[in-house]
């Protein structure tokens, strides 16, 4: 029971922040209680580890024929790190809110809403407590985007971002109804190495990279607090199913080519990563980037590497994505930020080059350019002017906020040293001193060619092919073609002929039936 703890606290105090915002809008103690549920929830998280690993199942429902699985949840060294960066995530986004005069609490309520939703999706033990999670998690982010976008254009974009992690739940549903058929019953703490393609293709689908999509052409306005809870409480759902896969399951003909599909991709997104304009235009490739090591960590059977790579998505992401009002003093932080992702020996991402497969060890070899790039453009960012500056903020403003970016750095030591079993590791440090130099290079050539202003291309007729945007075009284009047939065929039937054309369907179909008959 221990495993629900933070979720239902944080499902409590969101559900009473809304209560008040609807009932009691200019109640004066709102803040209090969104603090006191951070703290509350991130305290529920730590309490995983009195009785780690362990699970917990809800009563079987019925009738048991039908539903063979029961909602089920699992603490242990793969989810407890991913739950430990969202609730931090969660709780920075509200200490720094001051800084940005996000003072409503309509939007710490749906923070907090989604981060639990986030929770239950990293600790599900199987398909049915996963796809249950990715739903709500979905939905929520296709309510908020349809309304805070505008334009057709960027409502299409929500709707094909939509479209695609449904299609990757479907996968997730085809591996369980495959398995189910042949007497294996999925669970994630066992799961059968065929169901483990599928898995790796869901969560590829779900976070953008497998196959290479990019259906968000541009952010809206929710940018930097329930923004940023929104697109990282996302990719962690799904970058939880990596940690899952068993390693028999990537042994495969196949994996060597889509180690190299998926590195082409992971190139791209560093490279868009590093020339945006600003780290909130860029976030889209923060996510491809940083997704790409992760997917590659799995498919060199290195599951705990996946999860270094991703909580480094989470809680370096996050930290950059809050880092809005900036001055010299504090920018030793980001550079400590910065070195959660660099892969030296105790931090959270040393593990991330290990490989469990000596013949898929040479792999990361086209990685390491894509860490650079990200890491690069991580530091290029973090050195541009903020959006406000901290000087200027009132003494409580400033301790806040900078109390919500310490949260993230602490989570990053922390997870570096106990994160999980094998932790406060060497890694490979030779690629990791290669990484550091090779990122070096890439700050200078960007501080000294790339301008803010010129950096915020979409990259040209090669970005358009490998973002896959030519298919969504065809797509789109089959989709407005049929929706003309459709609406000629509705305005012919409806119109003054409709009696007429009712009748000659009706002569058409009398007269197949009686050809039928004799």
């Amino acid at each position: 029971m221990l495993i629900l703890v933070p979720i239902l606290l944080l499902l409590v105090t969101s559900l009473i922040l809304l209560l008040l915002r609807l009932g009691r809008p200019k109640f004066k103690r709102a803040w209090l209680i969104a603090a006191s549920g951070t703290v509350l929830s991130l305290a529920g998280v730590f309490l995983w580890r009195i009785d780690f690993p362990h699970a917990y199942t809800l009563p079987a429902w019925q009738p048991e024929t039908i539903f063979r699985y029961t909602p089920s949840w699992l603490a242990d060294d793969f989810s407890w790190p991913y739950a430990l960066a969202l609730t931090v995530l969660s709780a920075a986004v509200f200490w720094t809110s001051s800084v940005r005069a996000e003072t409503d609490p309509l939007t710490w309520s749906a923070s907090f809403l989604v981060t639990a939703f986030g929770l239950l999706a990293v600790s599900a033990a199987n398909p049915l407590t996963l796809v249950l999670a990715w739903t709500a998690i979905d939905l929520a982010e296709l309510v908020t985007m349809l309304r805070s976008t505008q334009g057709v254009s960027q409502t299409e974009g929500v709707v094909v971002a939509f479209a695609a992690r449904l299609a990757g739940t479907f996968l997730l549903i085809y591996a369980a109804l495959r398995s189910a058929a042949s007497g294996v019953q999925i669970d994630f703490a066992s799961l059968p190495a065929e169901a483990g393609l599928y898995l790796l293709l869901a969560a590829g689908l779900r976070l953008g990279i497998l196959p290479l999509h990019l259906p968000y052409q541009q952010e809206t306005n929710i940018r930097r607090g329930f923004g940023t809870v929104l697109r990282l409480v996302s990719a962690a759902s799904s970058l939880a199913l990596l940690a899952r896969i068993p390693s028999r399951a990537v042994d495969t003909p196949l994996t060597p080519y889509l180690l190299l599909l998926i590195a082409l991709g992971g190139l791209y997104a560093g490279w868009m990563w590093l020339r945006a304009s600003d780290e909130l235009t860029g976030r889209p490739f923060w996510l491809l980037g940083m997704a790409a090591l992760a997917l590659g960590a799995s498919l060199r059977a290195n599951p705990l590497g996946s999860v270094a790579w991703g909580t480094a998505l989470l809680l370096g992401g996050g930290f950059l994505f809050l880092y809005s009002a900036r001055q010299r003093g504090v920018l030793w932080l980001a550079f400590l930020s910065a070195l959660g992702v660099s892969a030296l020996p105790l931090m959270p991402t040393a593990s991330g080059w290990l490989s469990h497969s000596p013949l898929l060890a040479v792999f990361i070899i086209p990685y390491l350019p894509i860490q650079a790039l990200m890491l690069a453009g991580f530091v290029r960012h973090a050195l541009h002017p903020g959006e406000t500056s901290l000087e200027s903020q009132p003494s409580w403003v400033k301790g806040l906020y900078l109390f919500g970016l310490i949260h993230l750095l602490l989570a990053q030591v922390s997870l570096g040293l106990w994160g999980w079993g094998g932790a406060a590791a060497l890694g490979v440090w030779w690629a990791a001193l290669l990484v550091l130099g090779l990122t070096g290079l890439l700050v200078f050539m960007a501080l000294r060619f790339l301008s803010r202003r010129a950096a915020g291309g979409s990259g040209g007729r090669w970005a358009d092919i490998l973002r896959l945007n030519w298919f969504f075009r065809l797509l789109q284009f089959l989709f407005r073609l049929a929706e003309r047939i459709s609406a000629a065929l509705t305005h012919a039937v409806e119109g003054e002929g409709g009696i007429l054309w009712s009748l000659l369907l009706l002569v058409l179909l009398l007269s197949l039936f009686t050809a039928g008959g004799r």
